[in-house]
């Protein structure tokens, strides 16, 4: 489904972003990428939904290269690739529902999303969004008067409300506690297995990556904490890559 093949993205100070990376991710995979802070991980996630544009190479939406699209075809391909932030990038103002309806705006006429005009079989959408991620009692407060954990909930219901075919999440936990970040991989994993929707999630945290992945990206790790993830991965079976500077090889 999604496959880069040799891309790298150099910026304009000459700093490299990505090197080389040849990465085939399949349809329904959950995937992890895990690795030290400047490792790179948020620029391979964003470069999927071309929030961040490589300069060489080509990277294959099924089997459509991305890196030849116009605005147009730009905004479509988004409209199947969903996106959660570690900010959570909801309206602060608006409803819990008016932010879930959001997700349906790149399929919604501009009349209609100004006035926030939807159809029934989409307010409905959005509330069993709600209803998933057991936040449905929430839809008329506004998002500035929830908790992080509830704010990112709100994100992940907007995501399934637009329907796409992949998850991109970089950084989903960042901001919250222990308990609160296991409920929302939780989440994740469960809309992963039951909606088959390809999942890649950015995180700081092995242990969680581990109970949670069914393969792993290894990005600018230490010796020391690649010696715990090949023993831990070996006992659970997960494939594995580590990526130095983005040049894959297998493990």
């Amino acid at each position: 489904m999604i496959e880069f093949k040799n891309v790298s993205l150099t910026y304009p100070n000459g700093t490299q972003g990505l090197k080389n990376v040849n990465l085939t991710i399949n349809k329904g995979e959950f995937v992890v990428i895990v690795g030290l802070s400047g490792a790179g991980k948020s620029t391979l996630i964003r470069s999927m939904n071309r929030l961040v544009t490589p300069t060489d190479g080509e990277l294959l939406f099924n089997d459509d290269n991305i890196l030849t699209y116009n605005q147009r075809k730009l905004r479509y391909l988004r409209t199947k690739i969903g996106m959660i932030f570690q900010n959570y990038n909801l309206v602060k103002r608006s409803t819990v529902m008016k932010n879930v309806l959001s997700g349906r705006l790149g399929q919604t006429n501009t009349i209609a999303s100004i006035f926030n005009l939807f159809p029934k079989e989409t307010v409905s959408l959005a509330y069993r969004s709600l209803q998933r991620v057991n936040i449905a009692e929430k839809l008329y407060q506004r998002a500035d008067q929830l908790s992080g954990g509830q704010q990112q909930r709100v994100a992940i219901a907007r995501v399934l409300t637009q329907q796409p075919d992949v998850i991109l999440a970089d950084e989903p936990v960042a901001s919250l506690d222990p308990p609160t970040s296991h409920q929302v991989m939780t989440y994740l994993k469960k809309i992963n297995k039951e909606d088959h929707i390809t999942t890649i999630v950015n995180l700081h945290f092995i242990d969680m990556a581990m109970e949670y992945a069914d393969e792993l990206l290894e990005c600018g790790l230490e010796k020391l904490f690649l010696m715990a993830l090949q023993a831990v991965s070996q006992q659970k079976h997960l494939k594995r890559y580590m990526v130095e500077k983005f040049e894959r090889m297998t493990l």
